[in-house]
């Protein structure tokens, strides 16, 4: 498995956008075109937004970003991990987290001192088990999670 910034493989950027959709935003009314429009984003300069993509050659495995901002009630923090996302028959294999790792460390190298992630009550154990810490609950009941440079969370 590798992975890799989607500007080096701007061939995953469809199946990004497909599988972010589906998970995230189409039960939402979404429609793929914003998606497809956001993914392509992370293909231009800078830092933010990026998107790393798993793959076994050209099998996609799973994907993560680099955002802005995930969380409109808390513009004041950035950047997020976000879009997590890891191909149903894959998972259980540490993909999620090599993915939430890279995307990390991508942000620290790029100056970040702490990243934030969004995750709700069923997935907060799985980032706290990576160094993950609880920062707040949100009142839907979503948790803001940070992890700061240098491996403390």
């Amino acid at each position: 498995m590798a992975i890799s910034d989607l500007r080096n493989r701007p061939d995953f950027a469809e199946p990004v956008a497909d599988r972010v959709w589906r998970a995230f935003w189409k039960d939402k009314g979404h429609p793929l075109s914003l998606l497809t429009g956001l993914v392509q984003e992370s293909l231009g300069e800078g830092p933010v937004p990026s998107c790393f993509v798993a793959h076994d050659g050209d099998i996609f495995l799973g994907t993560a970003s680099l955002i802005a901002c995930d969380e409109e009630t808390r513009p004041q923090y950035t950047p997020w991990i976000a879009a997590v996302w890891v191909e149903p028959d894959h998972r259980g294999q540490g993909i999620g987290a090599a993915l939430i790792a890279r995307a990390a460390e991508f942000a620290f190298g790029a100056g970040a001192g702490r990243v934030y992630l969004l995750a709700g009550p069923h997935r907060r154990s799985f980032y706290e088990g990576l160094g993950w810490s609880v920062l707040e609950t949100l009142s839907d009941g979503m948790f803001v999670l940070t992890r700061d440079a240098g491996g403390s969370a």
